[in-house]
């Protein structure tokens, strides 16, 4: 009953990949979760009505909510709370996902809290026909559990999928809800359309509890005013960054990218909502009002410019080499994304007598458009196109990243499909443009590796020091340091700027080797 133990029992739980495939298949009722939720709660010990004390912030959104949370709970700790931030998914280990605040929490508590959580589970299933609750329902009750042991002043609740059927909608009185910005994503669960996702996010809203989104598109703007006006709850559309820089000056975020300023206005009206909760449920509110932009204090400037945000347009140099991390998976956080990449590259200290090379590395899970989002990276003009599995090492050594329910082999046909619609790309675009690219033939531009790994040795050619390169690998298929031009050409090259993009979990492979630490 070890720490390694209790993460094997959580690996063992039905995987979420397999939930969300009989949920796309309408195989099962999405109702049925949030049923489910309260008989796992039950059996832990915890009733509906004790969430009422986590006094929680609860957050959904297509793109921005896990930055938006981070936002939020950075502000609140900044005022001296003791805060509680449940997120997902994580990068590097599983703690990640329950912090307190804003660190992961130990080997020590989540072994404790894990245990009996799991134990109460376990002896109460043969009177409820065998039931378990799958990984991410279970890991949503020991968020319960860990808040409620560990006396938070207040827990921040990041949304999984959508909002309605969501696991964390079980929360009943909220203090304040947000939605961040809409978009196109989880379309076989959610909708195809954004009126009807902005129907789904729009279910965590409660009655007589304020709630604050970003600016959106009309028609799905008009939905989740109408559903706000359905439930009974205030709704206010958050100002621009720029209304509370007029007051206070310029404000510095401390995640980078033009797009994290709606999030941080977001991010401002949710903590000075739960800061003044009273007031703000006193005052009413319209339906889709205009929120005033007001005079941040201190601590929420402290706050924005402090925040933390692994793999969310995150930079890491070593050396001669730059790694960009962004997770992001959708159309409009890619071009978010590649806007952000171009900008850092631009003001990066690159001169002209330095030769740069550009790589991407990419992969993408799920039902995520893979031709849409390597089509908006092709104007970036990388000098190579990289494509693995989401896998930090080779096959053989691999104990619990992915999804057992996937083959590796599967994964793999993935990358080549990936490599494949790359090369079309860039062969239309040449024959578009009339002009040669660096290298002709797109073939010698792309490779597809079997893990993270040894994409990353590739790419770094002994520049990082902490990507080592065994002697063993040298000698094998799995990466080759010296035998191709290309390799050479990176050997020689002044620079390298590497983006990493497609996926959060391949964005968490990357980081498990660049910072060894936050496996720790």
């Amino acid at each position: 009953m070890d720490y390694e133990g209790a993460v094997c029992v959580l690996n063992s739980l039905q995987n979420n990949a397999a939930v969300l495939e009989r949920q796309r298949g309408h195989q099962e009722d999405p109702s049925l979760q949030l049923q489910a939720m309260q008989g796992f709660l039950h059996r832990t010990g915890i009733t509906v009505d004790e969430l009422d004390k986590l006094n929680i912030i609860h957050v959904t959104g297509t793109k921005g909510k896990g930055s938006t949370c981070a936002f939020t709970e950075r502000i609140l700790r900044s005022y001296g709370f003791r805060t509680g931030f449940y997120s997902s998914p994580h990068l590097v280990h599983v703690r990640e996902r329950i912090r307190i605040n804003g660190r992961p929490i130990s080997k020590e508590l989540f072994t404790k809290y894990f245990w009996e959580a799991y134990e109460r589970l376990e002896v109460t299933k043969d009177v409820h026909g065998g039931s378990m609750p799958f990984y991410f329902q279970f890991l949503t009750v020991l968020a319960f559990h860990v808040f409620l042991q560990e006396r938070v002043d207040l827990a921040v609740f990041e949304v999984g999928i959508g909002g309605q059927y969501d696991c964390t909608n079980i929360i009943r009185k909220p203090w304040v809800c947000g939605i961040s910005s809409l978009g196109i994503d989880h379309s076989s669960l959610l909708g195809d359309t954004m009126e009807k996702i902005a129907w789904q996010k729009a279910g965590i809203f409660k009655p007589g509890v304020p709630a604050f989104t970003v600016r959106q598109p009309p028609s799905p703007l008009r939905v989740l005013q109408d559903r706000a006006e359905e439930i009974g709850c205030p709704l206010w559309v958050c100002p621009e960054l720029d209304e509370y820089e007029a007051v206070a000056g310029p404000v510095c975020l401390g995640l980078a990218g033009e797009h994290q300023r709606l999030n941080a206005s977001l991010a401002l009206q949710l903590s000075s909502s739960w800061l003044q909760h009273q007031q703000a449920e006193e005052k009413g509110g319209g339906l889709g009002s205009q929120a005033a932009a007001f005079q941040p204090s201190t601590a929420m400037l402290k706050g924005l410019q402090e925040t933390e945000w692994l793999g969310r347009s995150q930079t890491v140099r070593r050396g001669p080499v730059t790694y960009y991390l962004d997770g992001a998976h959708t159309a409009a956080s890619m071009q978010a994304c590649i806007r952000w990449f171009i900008q850092e590259t631009l003001q990066g200290n690159q001169t002209r007598y330095e030769s740069t090379i550009k790589i991407l590395l990419f992969n993408t899970t799920g039902e995520r458009d893979s031709v849409a989002l390597l089509k908006l990276l092709v104007p970036c003009q990388f000098d190579y196109a990289v494509f693995c599995p989401n896998i930090t090492e080779t096959p053989t050594n691999n104990t619990g990243e992915i999804s057992i329910s996937v083959s590796v082999q599967h994964m793999l046909a993935r990358c080549i499909e990936n490599q494949s619609s790359w090369q079309s790309l860039n062969a239309t675009e040449t024959l578009q443009y009339r002009r040669r690219r660096l290298v002709t033939d797109p073939r010698s531009r792309t490779l597809v590796f079997p893990c993270i790994l040894s994409a990353l040795q590739w790419i770094s050619q002994g520049k990082d020091p902490r990507i080592t390169v065994p002697v063993a690998s040298r000698k094998s298929n799995i990466v080759s340091l010296g035998s191709t031009e290309s390799a050479k050409t990176l050997r020689e090259a002044g620079r390298i700027s590497v983006l990493v993009a497609g996926s959060l979990y391949l964005v968490g492979g990357v980081l498990k080797h660049l910072e060894p630490s936050l496996d720790s």
